[in-house]
């Protein structure tokens, strides 16, 4: 190994590097570069390369009797400090495998009824009731609502397609047919405000992968576009272009948590309880979602 990559920015640099390689999701990669620096300082600021079985042991112990961290967490610390020393120092560890791992607690989801989903919904408004809802009629999870682009809408077919799901995986999911209006009256809108935004010069978002090389003007394609975009343009620091972001994931989990709240449902609900289905309910997730957005249903 390098003289540089002893170097703590230099090394940091290295597991920022390893990871694109291997194509880690960014909130993975901002993790384990978190839990590397934390056990870097936690060991006095020595290179992993100097550090022993005891060092590990002592960082992994501090993490559950003294800050009594979850068996996931305490999983996250170690698979981190594996990925280090496996994929960037390239060093053989084999006292790695010999760690207690803390057994994972089995919690019961928080579900909510037909009802509790219903009244949650009519005290919401405007796009975050149309996110909820496909939320929850589509089984959708917060950052895969808020990441849906307007290609991934199929209306003929009653279904969209989920890129870069749980584990990188694309999936296809339904598209509740009471939602099909709704959702082209809001694209509609969205499409007005991109021509506005491409008249100002602006009008750009940004690609996954390689798509901007392989396809350079796609970036101001309409089917590119975020189905939900934020409210405000930012410009970008290294290519110069006037992008909008999806929606913040933050405005529905605001907007939930205060629809809840107003519900009176005293259950510890958020945004992923809409995904979990009532396993005694008899109807199909579309039919319960056309249950309560039908007009009699909030007679």
């Amino acid at each position: 190994m390098s003289t540089e990559v002893r170097k703590p920015g230099a090394l940091l640099q290295a597991v920022h590097q390893a990871m694109r390689e291997r194509h880690y999701s960014f909130r993975t990669e901002t993790a384990y570069t978190s839990w590397i620096k934390r056990y870097i300082e936690f060991s006095g600021r020595q290179h992993p390369r100097d550090l022993k079985a005891p060092d590990l042991q002592r960082f992994l112990d501090n993490l559950v009797q003294e800050r009594d961290v979850s068996a996931g967490t305490h999983q996250q610390a170690l698979c981190a400090i594996a990925f280090l020393y496996h994929n960037v120092l390239n060093v053989d560890v084999p006292w790695l495998t010999t760690f207690i791992r803390p057994r994972p607690s089995r919690h019961l989801p928080v579900v909510l009824t037909r009802e509790e989903v219903r009244n949650v919904l009519d005290a919401m408004s405007g796009v975050p009731r149309l996110m909820a809802q496909l939320l929850y009629g589509s089984g959708l999870r917060l950052l895969e609502c808020a990441r849906l682009r307007v290609k991934d809408l199929d209306f003929s077919g009653n279904q969209l397609v989920v890129r870069c799901g749980k584990g990188d995986k694309d999936r296809l999911t339904m598209l509740p047919r009471p939602l099909i209006e709704p959702l082209r009256e809001h694209l509609q809108q969205a499409h007005a405000q991109h021509q506005n935004d491409l008249a100002k010069g602006g009008g750009f978002v940004e690609l996954p992968g390689a798509i901007g090389n392989k396809y350079p003007n796609a970036n101001k394609d309409w089917i590119w576009q975020w189905v939900f975009p934020a409210s405000r343009q930012y410009r970008d620091a290294q290519s110069g272009e006037l992008r909008r972001h999806h929606l913040h994931e933050t405005v529905l989990q605001r907007a939930v948590k205060l629809a809840i709240v107003q519900a009176g449902i005293t259950k510890a609900a958020s945004c992923h309880s809409l995904r979990h289905y009532v396993p005694f309910r008899t109807m199909s997730r579309p039919s319960a979602l056309a249950w309560f957005l039908a007009a009699d249903a909030h007679d």
